[in-house]
């Protein structure tokens, strides 16, 4: 049996798909359905069972029925960059995560689950060590701190471990995260209710639009999952991105691009109004990274990870197809 924590969320239920794909239905999704409308991303998913996130653990706990269990994909967790309750987001990403880690070690069962690279803080360099990361709010420590707990205990575990760095994902199946979705997504939005888009006027020194991030494809992410999941030899911390940083500008003019069927670049779009800047929250000062950039080498060579990362253009693009249609 394959469990898929956060299954019916937006990574988590990507990675359904593509084991139902592969041929693979025989799959346990453990989320939280709090919020009702996620339940879109499983409707057509093929799957033997779901069970509450909390139901879930308190099985593992108590050393219950879950023995059968393959391989673990834990991709639940708190993602909300702004969430200020340090004690809810400690339990739920890291005291979680601990407790399905021991007894992924104590039946050998391989265990590949969400980092993120909002360890790295705002830093310059993106590599897996120590030295590169700093984390800027509570969901990047609880985040970090987890990779901290894997690498201290590393070598006294029974099992696969892999530790995926997401950089800023984006695709189908994150609609249900709110505030919290990609930007692609948002622009999509913005569109559709007031014929423009808006970006962040200039901070930590970039000019408007121009503060620079990884943005990574949906569908690649899920290719790096499904790679470690035919390689159970591998483990280590990897990230996940695309190793090039493109602007925001990059993405509202790559979003306008394939929601107006025209070819322009962002000076014709912000010449013509389309792309807006307004002010920089004051509540992100101080917590927001300006710039990130995956460091592949590692993936590369310790993890044999040998596809291509699609650009924005190529992502986007495919990303507004879906929602047009």
């Amino acid at each position: 049996m394959i469990v898929v924590t956060g299954g019916a969320g937006f990574i988590g239920s990507n990675i359904v798909k593509a084991l139902n794909l592969s041929g693979m239905a025989n799959i346990l999704v453990v989320d939280d359905l709090s919020q009702g409308n996620k339940v879109a991303n499983l409707t057509d998913c093929d799957i033997i069972d779901f069970v509450d996130k909390d139901e879930f653990i308190q099985d593992i706990v108590k050393g219950g029925k879950y023995e059968d269990m393959d391989v673990i994909f834990h991709q639940g967790a708190c993602s909300d960059t702004m969430e200020l309750d340090g004690r809810y987001m400690m339990q739920t990403n890291y005291e979680y995560s601990k407790t399905l880690l021991e007894t992924a070690s104590k039946h050998s069962i391989p265990f590949i689950y969400a980092s993120s690279a909002s360890v790295y803080g705002d830093g310059k360099e993106f590599i897996e060590e120590v030295e590169y990361e700093k984390a800027l709010n509570v969901y990047a420590y609880s985040k970090l701190l987890f990779d901290r707990y894997v690498r201290r205990h590393r070598n006294n575990l029974e099992c696969q471990i892999v530790g995926l760095r997401y950089f800023n994902v984006y695709g189908p199946g994150e609609t249900n995260k709110g505030r919290m979705a990609s930007v692609a997504w948002h622009f999509y939005q913005q569109y559709q209710e007031q014929g423009y888009v808006n970006l962040f006027e200039g901070s930590g020194g970039y000019e408007a639009g121009e503060q620079l991030r990884d943005f990574v494809y949906i569908d690649d992410v899920v290719n790096v999952n499904m790679h470690f999941l035919s390689q159970p030899q591998i483990s280590g911390i990897f990230n996940v991105g695309t190793g090039r940083a493109q602007s925001f500008n990059d993405v509202a003019c790559a979003a306008l691009n394939a929601l107006s069927g025209e070819q322009r670049t962002t000076a014709q779009w912000v010449k013509d109004n389309m792309i807006r800047y307004i002010p920089f929250p004051e509540q992100l000062r101080g917590k927001y990274q300006s710039y990130t950039q995956a460091d592949l080498d590692k993936l590369m060579v310790d993890g044999e990870y040998t596809e291509s990362f699609a650009d924005v253009d190529t992502g986007v693009s495919a990303y507004l197809d879906s929602l047009k249609g």
